[in-house]
C-alpha cells in the first residue's frame, strides 16, 4: 500500500493522544499498531496478519470493512454531513429508529439516540427517574445497579456499575444507590457450558433492598444480561426472570445494558429475546452501527414514552439530548449494518455457530492454570489462576503473546474475553483455540 504523505508539521510520535483504559506508558514503550482491517483480521503496519476475536472491542458483529456500510456513510457524508436534532429533523434518524424498531422486543418501540454505551447508560437512568417524576412519583429517586456490572463511564453508569477500579478513582459518584450481589460462583459453577444452574435465588436480594428502603423510593434497576466487561458473567437459570417477576411486583423498572449482548452476539436480535425476558429500558451501542460510526440508542416502551411526553404540559418533554443524537453518518451506518444483519442472518448465523464454539472453547479445559470457562451465544471467558502478588499479570502476557503470534483477545483481570465477528468460521475458532492454548502454555510458570 502507497503511504499517505504526512503535513510536515505534524510530529511523528506517540505523545499527544492519552489513551483510554490503556497503561500509557508500557503501551508507548512497546506500541502494537493496527493499520488497516477487512473481514475477520487486522493487519498492522507491518502488514501482518492479526485475527481479531474480540470483534473489535465487542462491535465489529458483521466484520471489518463492510461494502455496504462503507457506502451508505460515504453516500450520507456527500449528500449531507450534518443535521441538528433538535427542534428539527432529517430523515436518516427517523428511518433508523423504525428500521432498529422492527427488531427490538415486543412493546420497546421508542428509540432515543445516543453516542454511545455510556451515553446510553446514563440517558436510560434520566428517563427512569423522569418518568417516575412524571407519573406523580417524584420520590423515586433509588437506582439499583449490580457488583461487577459496567455501565460506561459516565457519572451515572460508574455509580450503578460494580467494577471497583471505575469507582475508586472518581469520589463523587451518584447518591442513593445499592447494589446486588454479582452472579460468580465458581464453587458451584464452574466450567459450566451455557446458562449456570445454580444462582437464580441471587435475584431475591432485591426484596431486601426494597424493604430496607421501600418500593416507593426506587426507580430502576439496571443489569447486564450477560456481563462481559466484567469477565463474562452468564446469569443463572432463572435469575433474569426473578429480577422482572420483583420490578413489575414492585413498580420498579428493570433497564437491561444490551451494547454488548445486542445484535446478534447471543444468538439472536437481542439477550432478551434469547433469554425471555423482556425489560422496560434497553440501552445499546457497539454493533448498532457495526462500529463504523458511533452511535448508542435507548430503547423505551410506549408506556414509558406516553407517560413523560404525552404527560407534559405543552414544549420540551425531556430536558436532554446529544448535538449527535441521530447524526445523520451514525444513521446511514445503522440502517446499512441492520439490513446487513437480515440479509445475512446473523444471529442465526451464530446460533448455528454455538455448538462448535462451546466445544472449542471448554477444549482449553485442563491447561495450567485454567480454572474456569464460561461461555454464552458467540461469547467466551477463560479464567486463569493469578499469579501470587501480580494480579492480571498472567492474563496480560497470554494477551501479549496472542498479539505477537497473530491472535487478538481481551483480558480483564486474570479473564481472557473473546467475543469473534458473527461471520466467524470453524477454520477461525480453531486458530482462535490453538493460539490461546499455545499462549497459557507458555505462561505456566
Amino acid at each position: 500500500m502507497n503511504e499517505i504523505a504526512r503535513p510536515a508539521n505534524l510530529p511523528n510520535n506517540l505523545d499527544a493522544f492519552w489513551m483510554p483504559y490503556t497503561a500509557n506508558r508500557a503501551f508507548k514503550a512497546a506500541p502494537r499498531m493496527l493499520a488497516r482491517a477487512a473481514g475477520m483480521f487486522y493487519y498492522t503496519n507491518d502488514n501482518r496478519e492479526v485475527l481479531d476475536g474480540t470483534a473489535g472491542l465487542w462491535c465489529v458483529n458483521a466484520g471489518h470493512g463492510r461494502r455496504e456500510i462503507v457506502e451508505a456513510i460515504q453516500q450520507q457524508a456527500a449528500t449531507m454531513d450534518f443535521a441538528p436534532t433538535f427542534q428539527m429533523g432529517h430523515p436518516m434518524a427517523f428511518q433508523a429508529a423504525a428500521r432498529l424498531a422492527e427488531i427490538l422486543p415486543a412493546g420497546l418501540d421508542r428509540v432515543f439516540f445516543t453516542n454511545s454505551g455510556s451515553e446510553s447508560a446514563d440517558t436510560a437512568l434520566k428517563i427512569a427517574l423522569a418518568y417516575h417524576r412524571a407519573r406523580g412519583e417524584g420520590q423515586r429517586v433509588r437506582l439499583v445497579g449490580r457488583e461487577r456490572g459496567y455501565h460506561g463511564v459516565g457519572f451515572g453508569g460508574i455509580s450503578v456499575g460494580g467494577i471497583s477500579p471505575n469507582r475508586k478513582q472518581f469520589g463523587a459518584l451518584l447518591p442513593y444507590v445499592d447494589h446486588l450481589p454479582h452472579t460468580h460462583a465458581p464453587e458451584h459453577n464452574a466450567f459450566t457450558r451455557g446458562t449456570p444452574a445454580w444462582g437464580g435465588h441471587l435475584a431475591d436480594a432485591l426484596e431486601g433492598i426494597v424493604a430496607l428502603h421501600g418500593a416507593d423510593t426506587i426507580a430502576a434497576v439496571m443489569v447486564e444480561p450477560v456481563a462481559g466487561s466484567t469477565g463474562v458473567l452468564v446469569p443463572p437459570e432463572g435469575y433474569l426472570r426473578r429480577l422482572r417477576d420483583i420490578c413489575t411486583r414492585h413498580g420498579i423498572l428493570l433497564i437491561f445494558d444490551e451494547v454488548i449482548t445486542g445484535f446478534g452476539r447471543m444468538g439472536a436480535n437481542f439477550g432478551a429475546e434469547r433469554l425471555g425476558v423482556v425489560p422496560d429500558l434497553m440501552t445499546m451501542a457497539k454493533g448498532l452501527t457495526n462500529a463504523a460510526v458511533p452511535m448508542g440508542a435507548v430503547a423505551a416502551s410506549e408506556a414509558i414514552y406516553s407517560a413523560i411526553v404525552d404527560g407534559a404540559p405543552a414544549g420540551i418533554e425531556l430536558f436532554h439530548g446529544y448535538t449527535y443524537s441521530g447524526h445523520p453518518l451514525a444513521s446511514a451506518a445503522a440502517i446499512a449494518t441492520l439490513d446487513l444483519h437480515r440479509a445475512e442472518d446473523l444471529p442465526g448465523r451464530a446460533l448455528a455457530m454455538e455448538p462448535y464454539w462451546e466445544g472449542a472453547m471448554h477444549s482449553l479445559r485442563g491447561l495450567p492454570n485454567v480454572v474456569d470457562i464460561r461461555n454464552a451465544g458467540l461469547i467466551a471467558g477463560i479464567e486463569l489462576q493469578p499469579r501470587a502478588g501480580k494480579p492480571t499479570d498472567r492474563a496480560v502476557r497470554v494477551f501479549q503473546r496472542c498479539f505477537d503470534n497473530g491472535l487478538l483477545v481481551r483480558t480483564t483481570g486474570d479473564i481472557v474475553a473473546l467475543s469473534p465477528p458473527l461471520i466467524v468460521e470453524r477454520g477461525h475458532v480453531d486458530r482462535i483455540v490453538e493460539t490461546l492454548g499455545e499462549a497459557i502454555r507458555a505462561e505456566a510458570a
